[in-house]
């Protein structure tokens, strides 16, 4: 208690600055907490953005038996969705699906999870050393006829899953308009 008296008396005793003008040498120390009266010590913060990059999501708006509409584009012929661009896929039917074919897949940043394939009217069987390379690379396939390609592929899209696929268009007369195009 003796202490505490003493600590105080020598804090009254300490001399007042001899022009009251002159800013002390000294100033208050803050906690690390803000309080109200703070704010008037900062400026506010004002960010404009230049540009919005839209990350938009690849979707399957139509297919018929010569290509696909993907997001408004036609595209003739098989091709390669991949999470923000489409490219022509060289391939002819299931037959010319090779590793080579889907390499692509495996060199893309960010790392692809899941390849769609659809091989067509019905569902064919690859050949296993191809699923096997793909498997030892991380990235899982499902192998299915067009139309639930598409649709699965939308679905995993909307889900927000990094995938790509691999489409070849159904023969004959087949075609499907999703709700989202039939609207328009």
């Amino acid at each position: 208690m003796a202490g505490a008296l003493a600590f105080r008396c020598l804090y009254r005793a300490r001399p007042a600055p001899h022009n009251p003008h002159v800013d002390r040498l000294w100033a208050p120390r803050r906690g690390h907490r803000l309080s109200p009266v703070d704010d008037e010590l900062y400026q506010r913060t004002h960010i404009s953005l230049l540009q919005r990059e839209g990350h938009q999501t690849m979707y399957i708006d139509s297919y018929n038996s010569r290509g696909f509409t993907v997001n408004g584009n036609r595209v003739l012929g098989p091709c390669a969705l991949l999470p923000h661009s489409v490219v022509q896929w060289n391939v002819g039917s299931h037959q010319d699906i090779t590793e080579e074919s889907l390499s692509l897949f495996w060199m893309l940043e960010p790392r692809i999870e899941i390849v769609v394939v659809g091989t067509g009217n019905k569902t064919e069987r690859l050949c296993s050393q191809i699923l096997r390379a793909m498997r030892q690379r991380g990235i899982a396939v499902e192998v299915q006829d067009t139309p639930n390609a598409c649709a699965t592929f939308n679905f995993l899209c909307h889900e927000g899953r990094v995938t790509g696929a691999v489409l070849i268009p159904p023969p004959g007369e087949t075609s499907l308009t999703f709700l989202g195009q039939a609207a328009k």
